[in-house]
């Protein structure tokens, strides 16, 4: 087991044993399966990418720990672990300290640009995932006639303006609003509740909100704004009747427009929040680890399998730009070393790169300690 998928299979693990203690039942699988899922095809796209250029690969694994079943396809054993959490590919000839390391068609024995195709070919699966499923959210709202709110649906917070009202009110997106003043829902309208809202700039308004089963009582105070009050606050349903009419094969084209139009659109977002985070300007309720991805899964998951799928490749879109970042440990860490090499015309000594590895382990598992316990912290407010 490498580092990274140690690295992986520890924090998961951690995620799904506190999140199975705070959100048991309905929910809670879906984007279980959705985080395992997508980690799984990010190792099944090396596995893919050594089997193509005719690297051996001695274990697949479905899953992290004991082997449970599996089969022999040629020379790589095709297992399923205890844990199908992810998944993780061990090659022949990788370790330099393990016995067969000098096999002639193992992995440091090959070519560097195989190598180099070797560790992008999960970042590639995940970016090939993020667009097949944005193309199938685009085909469905391709084929959208007509759209209203379910009557009697919950209401749900989609977004909260960072230094606005809502916001030093405690308010979160994801949460479900039970009452907004005299405005109850389901059962009442946003519109009033709204209307509500503008007539009482400057007067503290009681909030009741739904937040991972458990019901809060906030206050919130709109400011002035064009003589209006606002807290900063967009809600809308969480369920819609929605009409369709029958698929034309000219919707795949709108999906594929659709996708590339999202996946450039959330690349720029997560590199202008990588660019906050390396300055120190991020805010920390803006990081989200494992547990909070799978709480914001959850959320997804009950508002219908559109929101669900389109999270799900938001999230593939987030693991490749990750794995691409030339950080030690990572697969964009592992070729900048290797493109290091060739540019310096010479290996770096075991020792050194065994160092610099084992840095970046321990850099990852450092954020990631810091996210979980971000994660934790939101929990008990």
């Amino acid at each position: 087991m490498t580092l990274r998928s140690t690295l992986v299979f520890g924090s998961s693990a951690c995620a799904l044993a506190l999140v199975q203690l705070h959100w048991p039942g309905a929910g809670f699988w879906g984007p279980v399966l959705m985080l395992g899922g997508l980690i799984f095809l990010h190792e099944l796209g090396h596995f893919l990418a050594a089997k193509s250029m005719g690297m051996p690969v001695e274990v697949f694994s479905l899953g992290f720990g004991r082997r449970l079943l599996g089969f022999r396809w040629r020379e790589t054993d095709v297992r399923l672990a205890v844990l199908p959490l992810g998944g993780y590919v061990k090659l022949a000839g990788f370790n330099p300290e393990e016995p067969g390391a000098d096999d002639p068609y193992g992995f440091l024995k090959q070519p560097a640009w195989r190598r180099l195709l070797f560790y992008s070919g999960g970042i590639l699966a995940n970016l090939a995932t993020t667009l097949a499923l944005f193309t199938l959210v685009g085909v469905s709202q391709a084929r959208v006639v007509k759209a209203q709110p379910k009557p009697g649906s919950a209401l749900l917070v989609d977004q909260v303006v960072p230094g606005q009202p809502a916001a030093a009110a405690g308010l979160r997106p994801g949460d479900e609003l039970r009452r907004v003043g005299p405005v109850a829902f389901p059962g009442g309208r946003w519109e009033d509740a709204v209307g509500y809202i503008q007539g009482h700039a400057g007067q503290p308004i009681p909030l009741e909100v739904v937040r991972a089963g458990h019901t809060l009582d906030l206050t919130v105070t709109p400011m002035v704004e064009g003589g209006k009050g606002r807290i900063g606050l967009a809600a809308g349903p969480l369920a819609f009747d929605v009409q369709r009419r029958p698929f034309r094969p000219s919707d795949l084209a709108t999906g594929g427009r659709f996708a590339l139009a999202v996946s450039w659109d959330l690349t720029g977002q997560a590199f202008h929040f990588l660019r906050q985070l390396v300055t120190f300007r991020a805010h920390s309720s803006e990081v989200a680890g494992p547990i909070g991805i799978i709480r914001m899964g959850s959320q997804a998951a009950r508002s219908g399998w559109e929101t669900f799928l389109f999270m799900c490749g938001a999230i593939s879109l987030q693991l490749a730009i990750l794995n691409a970042l030339p950080i030690p440990a990572l697969d964009g860490g592992h070729m900048a070393l290797l493109l290091f090499e060739k540019l310096r015309g010479k290996d770096l000594s075991l020792d050194l790169k065994e160092r610099i590895l084992t840095a970046g382990f321990v850099l990852l598992a450092s954020l990631m300690a810091v996210v979980i316990f971000l994660d934790l912290m939101r929990l008990r407010r």
